[in-house]
């Protein structure tokens, strides 16, 4: 599985994130989950594995509403959590030079993992990196609705999506499998996000991506829409 990635990375990072909000520039991450995939004799595997809570800043609160859906509580931040700083740099010490990192939704959490590395000056990790959004691959294979949990359905995964970060990026990564196994076309969307044309760009943008519209309901394959100079 992933054979078609594998002959360009040498890892893949599956990465998700449980935030305080919506705003990468203004709220903050309070459980990071990475999973390192290599290829061994059996196929894919898991190399290594990051979840942790994070710690909130002091005088942070989390909201009602971010405990009702992630079921994470202040208490549990702290008592378990641990500090931006190491957390920042367990997941750069994950990164290499070839490899690609891999989400749902990419555009939330990589911005997320920007602001969060670049208060530790530790940013330049992601400078150049490859980058996959599972979501454009899904909206490009299945109509409208596109949550990960309708691409869990769709693809009757095994693991569930639950709004906890480390069973996301589980499903992610065998989301991903699962695509590639039904069309080997997955290298096409590295650095290629596709966005909702109603809402515009994504604020911020991330400088080494392209970024084309993609309806809820489009036919074709986004990277079909790229002008020739971008093939």
């Amino acid at each position: 599985m992933l054979d078609h990635i594998f002959e360009a990375y040498d890892a893949v990072l599956v990465l998700d994130t449980e935030t305080t909000g919506i705003s990468c520039r203004k709220d903050e991450i309070i459980e990071l989950a990475v999973l390192k995939a290599g290829q061994d004799v059996n196929g894919l595997c898991e190399l290594e594995t990051m979840d942790e809570f994070v710690r909130l800043s002091e005088g942070r609160h989390l909201p009602d509403k971010i405990v009702e859906l992630t079921g994470i509580t202040e208490r549990m931040l702290l008592d378990d959590g641990i500090s931006k700083r190491q957390a920042a740099e367990m997941f750069s010490r994950m990164f290499g030079e070839r490899t690609l990192i891999v989400a749902y939704n990419a555009q939330f959490d990589l911005c997320f993992l920007y602001y969060f590395l670049a208060q530790f000056g530790m940013a330049d990790v992601l400078r150049g990196a490859k980058m996959l959004d599972a979501l454009t691959v899904y909206k490009d294979r299945r109509p409208f609705p596109h949550k990960l949990c309708n691409a869990v359905d769709a693809y009757q995964l095994k693991t569930q999506n639950t709004h906890r970060a480390i069973d996301d990026a589980r499903a992610t990564l065998e989301l991903l499998a699962a695509m590639e196994q039904e069309e080997q076309d997955l290298e096409r969307y590295v650095n290629l996000f596709g966005y909702n044309p109603r809402f515009g760009l994504p604020k911020p943008t991330i400088h080494s991506v392209r970024y084309l519209p993609q309806g809820y309901n489009r036919t074709g394959k986004l990277y079909e829409d790229l002008q020739p100079a971008f093939l």
